[in-house]
């Protein structure tokens, strides 16, 4: 039996249609999943329904035409850059509507349509490195992102044993889109991963793909970090001569 084999279940990816989101949609169909996308923007892919997450009722349509979900991975999300300083009010509560309290609304959904169905269901939302250390330029983001991931160890509780709820904390990424949020910094901002590169909508497919299956049947209010080792600590470029420290021999 391949724990890994999808065929027969039915997967929601949000913001599925590009980057990550996309990357995550096709590998579930890869493993034989009836996989819907839904977007504010319309598209011509197969399985894709127009809904704004931000909307309760968008939310609600969404799995009304779906019916039975046994997969929904919250990955719609994002933001621009701003100081905090000088975003406005209006911007600060966007990012958080959509980085969190639209994860929220969909969850809800999902987990009233999983609590009654044989077999339960996974929610899996996409979180941020950004909501565990320090976010310059984005501090709305992390604080949503932060908030995404203590909301899901909650659900957990909330809504075992029928449904398990998990995060996957991502690092430093490519979504493989032509203008990505590194411009052209690219192989630069890889040479800090200690892994040696960013991580692609792949990678983050595949932690997926394993919180959704049986192998992580027991595995609940978790979150995978998938940061490539991490970030190198910025102090550690400032010692000129490595430190010899005999204290403890």
């Amino acid at each position: 039996m391949n724990a890994l084999d999808f065929t027969g279940r039915v997967v929601i990816v949000t913001g599925g249609t590009r980057g990550i989101g996309a990357g995550i949609a096709r590998r579930f169909r890869d493993a034989g999943a009836r996989v819907y996308v839904c977007g504010r923007t319309a598209s011509d892919e197969t399985d894709f329904i127009q809904a704004d997450v931000r909307d309760p009722e968008q939310v609600d349509r969404l799995f009304t035409t779906v019916g039975r979900v046994d997969v929904v991975v919250n990955n719609a999300g994002g933001s621009p850059t701003a100081p905090a300083a000088t975003a406005s009010p209006r911007l600060h509560a966007k990012v958080i509507e959509l980085n969190l309290i639209a994860p929220l609304h969909v969850a809800q959904r999902a987990n009233a349509v999983m609590q009654t169905q044989e077999g339960g269901g996974s929610i899996i939302m996409i979180g941020s490195v950004s909501g565990s250390r320090p976010s310059p330029g984005t501090a709305a983001y992390g604080a949503a992102k932060a908030g995404l991931a203590h909301l899901a160890t909650s659900l957990a509780i909330e809504w075992a044993p029928k449904v398990r709820v998990n995060t996957v904390v991502v690092g430093l990424a490519d979504t493989g889109e032509p203008t990505g949020h590194y411009g052209d910094s690219l192989d630069d901002v890889a040479k800090t991963v200690p892994l040696g590169r960013l991580a692609t909508p792949d990678d983050v497919a595949d932690a997926c793909l394993y919180l959704a299956s049986p192998l992580a049947s027991y595995v609940t209010g978790a979150s995978i970090p998938l940061h490539g080792g991490g970030e190198r600590p910025a102090f550690l470029a400032a010692i000129r001569e490595p430190v010899q420290d005999n204290s403890l021999r």
